[in-house]
């Protein structure tokens, strides 16, 4: 460790961090390659929660009418999860009707799309095997509207809103997570009111979220919602970001990071609770109100299949090279673009991850991971 970095930090209150080019986005998306697709297996374990959720919602589907059934995915990443997802609502819908079917995978510009397409189409042929079935992809901020009005039957996102479309404060000194640290470490903190605006910017991209989605659906369209999120007994954050946080801390104290850079990078995730997810539907203050019924909503947790494995065959090792690329696909773009630009930044952010894996295998119990989510399905109204 060195100190490298230090002439090139950032002075007090500057911006120590690359803006996204997409408006209404706070990271250029999850870590491609096929990375983010090979670390998403939580992700599905939350996604799988709700699928009878989304079985319904296709079996309830304005079918009249002429032209395609559109089937629209936002938050797709690489395609893994958004392609299993897509494909179960296929299962149950083409039965349903002789219209030919439109499905969209949307992301910001900024992600992997190379690595979505060769997942539409492996091995050359279409992972959808129906010849009425056109697969297409749109980049652009899930909280504008990107899609024809009235063109979508059913819109779906998971965990993708758990992203927020800005950043409301600049600096976030006590810790690198909007909700704050764990009970279990209190190793840093979030004041009160900073919370507060971090919940009121949840609630709002809840709204903004549907009211583009509403001009999008079609009357009678269904949207299925699902992110991480924090239940009465669990914080999908805790451990995670305990753990990332202590990592940068260690090139902090080293020298390699600047104070004022740690102080000025934060990753702007909110774990939403059911109530903060599921305002805009009823509350008129934040201007979705009116536009949805809500058929269902939950708040819930699963289980985390490496921690299923380290349960089972205790290679702490191996716990935590695969606890460390879960999240690592999900927070590096903002870490790399949060650093001074250097020559060295690539291999620095390799470096934190490396450290964070040291950490955990030293003391895997100062880390446990849970998983919350809360969802909710929607119909649109007339």
């Amino acid at each position: 460790m060195g100190n490298h970095f230090k002439e090139k930090s950032a002075s007090p209150g500057d911006k120590a961090f690359i803006e996204t080019p997409v408006a209404h986005a706070t990271t250029t998306g999850m870590t491609g390659g096929g990375f983010y697709d090979a670390n998403s297996a939580p992700q599905w374990k939350a996604i799988e929660a709700v699928l009878p959720w989304l079985d319904e919602a296709v079996a309830n589907l304005p079918l009249s009418g002429i032209g395609p059934v559109t089937l629209a995915d936002f938050g797709c990443s690489e395609g893994r999860n958004s392609i299993a997802v897509m494909s179960r609502s296929l299962e149950n819908l083409l039965p349903l009707t002789d219209r030919p079917v439109q499905t969209i995978h949307s992301d910001l510009p900024t992600n992997d799309f190379s690595k979505l397409f060769l997942n539409l189409r492996p091995g050359g042929h279409p992972v959808y095997q129906s010849d009425r079935v056109y697969s297409s992809a749109v980049g652009g901020s899930m909280f504008d509207q990107l899609l024809p009005p009235a063109s979508v039957h059913l819109a779906t996102t998971f965990n993708a809103i758990g992203f927020l479309s800005s950043r409301p404060i600049k600096n976030l000194p006590g810790y690198i997570l909007p909700n704050g640290p764990s009970t279990l470490n209190d190793i840093g903190y979030v004041s009160e009111d900073d919370k507060q605006t971090f919940s009121e910017l949840a609630k709002g991209d809840v709204a903004r979220f549907l009211r583009a989605r509403a001009k999008e659906l079609v009357p009678g369209g269904k949207l299925l919602v699902q992110v991480f999120g924090s239940t009465d007994t669990a914080r999908t954050c805790d451990g995670i970001y305990d753990l990332l946080n202590d990592a940068v801390l260690g090139f902090v104290e080293s020298g390699d990071i600047p104070r004022d850079t740690y102080e000025a990078y934060y990753q702007p995730v909110y774990m939403r609770q059911l109530d903060e997810l599921t305002a805009a539907i009823s509350d008129d203050a934040y201007g979705a109100s009116g536009l949805f019924s809500l058929d269902h909503s939950k708040a819930y947790e699963v289980a985390v299949p490496f921690n299923q494995k380290y349960q089972s065959d205790g290679d702490t090792k191996q716990y935590a090279r695969n606890y460390v690329n879960f999240f690592r696909a999900f927070t590096e773009a903002v870490l790399q673009n949060s650093l001074p630009e250097h020559p060295d930044r690539v291999d620095l952010v390799s470096r934190i991850y490396a450290h964070a894996e040291e950490l955990l295998e030293r003391s895997p119990d100062r880390y446990p991971f849970r998983y919350a989510a809360v969802a909710m399905l929607l119909t649109r109204k007339e």
